[in-house]
């Protein structure tokens, strides 16, 4: 007889391993089955995120922007360095070491928190809501069954037709993570998130890297004003982009890849790189969980259909995270898996999107949330702008950081704050504020009358809304 659940998540990463703890916080008999496995085959919860997204990405970061602060800025502290080199291996190895500390750690949370862990796939058998039959297959293959299905699958990094990843010349974000010597020459097409913090971590080290773009403009989903500035300091860092670009043939051969284009003007390209990081989307991971075989609808690109309440079209099975709609961000997961596990609870599970917060961790971070001043215009929106450069604030001049500002946008009746924008130093950290502002759905002037410490990098944030009404005391 197979063992019996009140809640099955399928899928360990940031939406679904957070679902199952909460539920198992409200009193359910709780199961969490996740297949990633570490280099011994043993379990690796946290999905993409933890394995080949976030986490590994960020501690890459981190190491790159110590090893480009050691050479060119760490002088002007009075911190004369010589000899200095690279150790990629021990690099690569600390980020290994973050990875699985983070994996420990959530095998660990789910242990705390009574969570019965599966290590292996899981797909659906049959059901109705009366209850899902589920199989694992691992190392052996089981049976369980669950009253309420929460599927929390994932992505996976989209392909280019004719350009398969290999993961030693052609690259997704696993294989980028991964290289285990600097190219010389490194490739990125797609300028999003994952294409500039993967371009920025080579760069560093010591890379050329070309980013192709297919779309005209460059950040799209950013504030313009916000945009431009990071065009203009990627390129004054050496990140060579370029926009509207139309690829074609993709050739591998032993040792380079050689990429055809047509650019922006529509003349024919053509260039060699040693890797080429592909990073232009992701797509809904389905694959194996036998969806058509209990009548879990699916729309037109793949993802799974919900509603409003991340509920399916079949009774008892929810779905959150990367495979439905909204934006591919870990914590808009873990907002939707916490959310639904209340709802199964009989509460009132909450997430707002509008007050989702975005972040770009290259150096300098961009971070938003709300919108954006060319979403106001489309609308109709009357509002007004204020912001504030991080060249006038003392912190960031002693942090010898001074790239960027910060934004402010409002309802220009109510003065409601209606979006952030901030580039520069620790913007992910200083994009709190305005979230839980506009949660709260403050205005600017509530921002602007808060005592902020000094000297900090949040000061810009408080100057920014002074400046909605121009009533900046610092610039």
């Amino acid at each position: 007889m197979s063992k019996q659940f009140d809640v099955i998540v399928i899928g360990g990463g940031p939406g679904g391993y957070i679902a199952a703890i909460r539920a198992a916080q409200l009193g359910f008999n709780t199961a969490c089955i996740d297949e990633w496995k570490n280099a011994n085959d043993g379990p690796a919860p946290g999905g993409t995120c933890t394995n080949v997204g976030c986490i590994p990405s960020k501690a890459l970061l981190q190491s790159s922007e110590h090893f480009e602060h050691a050479g060119h800025a760490f002088a002007d502290h009075g911190i004369d360095i010589k000899g200095l080199s690279l150790n990629l291996p021990q690099m690569l190895a600390r980020k290994s070491t973050v990875i699985k500390q983070n994996n420990d750690g959530i095998l660990y949370l789910l242990k705390k928190n009574k969570v019965t862990f599966f290590h292996g796939r899981g797909s659906f058998v049959k059901g109705d809501a009366a209850g899902y039959e589920i199989k694992v297959a691992g190392k052996t293959e089981e049976s369980i069954t669950g009253k309420h299905i929460i599927l929390a699958t994932g992505s996976n990094a989209r392909e280019l037709p004719g350009a398969a990843f290999d993961e030693k010349l052609i690259l997704s974000n696993t294989g980028a993570l991964a290289i285990d010597t600097v190219p010389k020459t490194l490739g990125v097409i797609g300028a999003g998130v994952i294409g500039l913090e993967m371009g920025s971590v080579w760069r560093r080290l010591g890379a050329e890297v070309t980013v192709l773009e297919a779309l005209p403009a460059f950040l799209g989903a950013v504030d313009d004003q916000i945009a431009k500035e990071a065009a203009k300091l990627f390129a004054k860092q050496g990140l060579s982009i370029s926009l509207g670009v139309k690829i074609g043939a993709i050739t591998a051969g032993k040792k380079d890849v050689t990429v055809e284009y047509t650019d922006v003007k529509g003349e024919a390209k053509k260039a060699v790189f040693d890797k080429l990081i592909i990073s232009i989307g992701r797509t809904p991971n389905t694959i194996g969980l036998n969806a058509e075989g209990v009548g879990l609808q699916l729309d037109e690109r793949g993802f799974i259909n919900v509603d409003g309440e991340c509920k399916t079209n079949l009774a008892n099975v929810w779905a959150v995270g990367d495979v439905v709609r909204g934006p591919m961000l870990a914590h808009k997961a873990e907002e939707e898996g916490v959310a639904v596990a209340e709802r199964i609870a009989g509460q009132h599970g909450h997430v707002n999107f509008n007050t989702i917060p975005w972040v770009i961790y290259t150096s300098p971070e961009i971070a938003w949330v709300g919108k954006t001043e060319q979403q106001l215009k489309a609308e109709g929106v009357a509002y007004k702008a204020g912001t504030f450069p991080f060249l006038a604030n003392g912190r960031a001049r002693a942090l010898g950081d001074t790239s960027g500002m910060v934004k402010f946008l409002a309802d220009a009746k109510s003065d409601e704050i209606l979006g952030v924008h901030i580039i520069g130093p620790m913007a992910s950290e200083l994009i709190s504020e305005a979230v839980v502002a506009m949660e709260f759905r403050a205005s600017a002037e509530d921002i602007a009358r808060i005592c902020h410490a000094h000297p900090s990098l949040s000061e810009a944030t408080k100057e920014a809304a002074l400046a909605v009404d121009k009533r900046s005391l610092n610039f």
